[in-house]
């Protein structure tokens, strides 16, 4: 009953993280595209109360103008009925944190530790990861906090440089599958902390001056909207990750830690791209190519190598009683109708191997998650050897070669 509780409690949680994430995401895409495509004022008025820009749309039926004050209306009082975006990035963080302690910390022993990288307890490797969660927004947070700011280039370069080399130390402490998470969760900690510690505070520091008729400081503005600008960038790298983790061939890569990078910075092009869109001048096109190239690079580099000049074409029958042995002692635990692996309420994906029919049904399968990437058993948690993998292999190629 306790895999089963938590199998419950992951879908709940999943569910409520993506609902909030695709509303975080859809306001905060809102916002990037609006600031982007906002017009000079036509009205001399408009201007003289402080109007930066507006916009009108059309959606939904009916028509839209929107208008932006950069510290407010100067004539006009600024309405009691004011709409905060804050809500969609808490929850959002909060329900990814809780599912991280259900999937990753509460079976890091599973899912995050990689004895053959390095062997530690669950409570080091928990610790770890926090470390690297909460430890990375303080950098950031240092770094958007010095002389660096003032250049946006080379502060870009900075970061990019720090979360490389945060890639490339998950990946050689954890499971592929538990450092792509981390470093998703990393820079999902980076977004939210921005929100809740910079642009939220800037964004009442501006209304509470406003209101007293004071003058209005346009530095939280600023700092809000640099952050926020980091944010929509980090987007997609962010969303790219988290799917990636649902594929092997991502993580259980000889060279991981590039794939991920590969990843993240396709992403964050591609973003800029969209974002370049929006405004007045050509979309920046090259971005949206080298997007495309670098993900024909990951792909291409994530093509498994072929095994077969391992496997002795010559080499003695296979018997498949060796092979369903082989998958009875390595893989039923988790891949079966009842599994019998702690924190398996049913097979992963489905894929049972009960059966001969089901181990035959799934062969290729097989030989893709154990023999070429060997991503599986997770973590190896059964032990299987190399013998057992070239048992694997040659079997399924005297098999295709039937």
């Amino acid at each position: 009953m306790e895999a089963y509780f938590f199998d419950v409690l992951n879908f709940l949680v999943r569910s409520l993280h993506i609902i909030t994430g695709i509303a975080w995401i859809g306001a905060s895409f809102y916002f990037v595209m609006l600031d982007n495509s906002l017009s000079t004022p036509k009205k001399a008025a408009d201007k003289e109360n402080g109007m930066f820009g507006e916009l009108w749309a059309v959606h939904g039926g009916g028509f839209y103008h929107s208008q932006k004050y950069m510290l407010g209306p100067k004539n006009d009082k600024l309405d009691d009925n004011l709409h905060w975006s804050k809500w969609e990035a808490y929850t959002t963080w909060i329900s990814g944190f809780f599912l991280m302690a259900i999937v990753y910390w509460y079976g890091a022993d599973i899912y995050l530790i990689d004895a053959s990288k390095v062997d530690m307890s669950q409570g080091t490797a928990i610790a770890i990861s926090l470390g690297f969660m909460f430890g990375g927004y303080i950098i950031y947070d240092m770094l958007c906090k010095s002389a660096l700011a003032k250049n946006d280039l080379l502060l870009g370069l900075v970061i990019f440089t720090l979360v490389s080399i945060a890639a490339y130390s998950l990946t050689h402490i954890f499971s592929g599958r538990g450092a792509f998470m981390t470093f998703g969760a990393m820079l999902g900690t980076i977004m939210a902390a921005s929100v809740f510690f910079v642009i939220i505070p800037g964004q009442k520091q501006m209304v509470e001056r406003l209101r007293a008729g004071q003058e209005v400081d346009a530095a939280p503005g600023i700092a809000g909207k640099q952050r926020s600008v980091h944010n929509t960038y980090f987007t997609l790298p962010v969303i790219f990750v988290m799917i990636s983790n649902h594929y092997a061939m991502t993580y259980s890569h000889e060279y991981n830690w590039l794939i991920l990078m590969g990843i993240s910075m396709a992403g964050a092009l591609i973003r800029i791209f969209f974002v370049s869109r929006h405004g007045e001048g050509k979309p920046l096109t090259g971005a949206l190519i080298a997007a495309m190239a670098i993900m024909i690079a990951v792909i291409w580099a994530m093509a498994p190598k072929s095994v077969a000049t391992s496997v002795d074409s010559s080499a003695k029958l296979v018997e498949f009683s060796q092979v369903q042995s082989v998958i009875e002692q390595r893989c039923s635990s988790c891949h079966a109708q009842k599994p019998t692996q702690p924190g398996f309420a049913a097979a992963p994906k489905g894929y049972m191997y009960d059966t001969p029919k089901q181990i035959k049904a799934q062969a290729g399968q097989i030989y893709q998650q154990a023999v070429v990437l060997k991503a599986m058993p997770i973590g190896n948690l059964t032990g299987m050897t190399d013998e057992e993998r070239t048992l694997l292999a040659t079997w399924y190629q005297q098999e295709q070669a039937k």
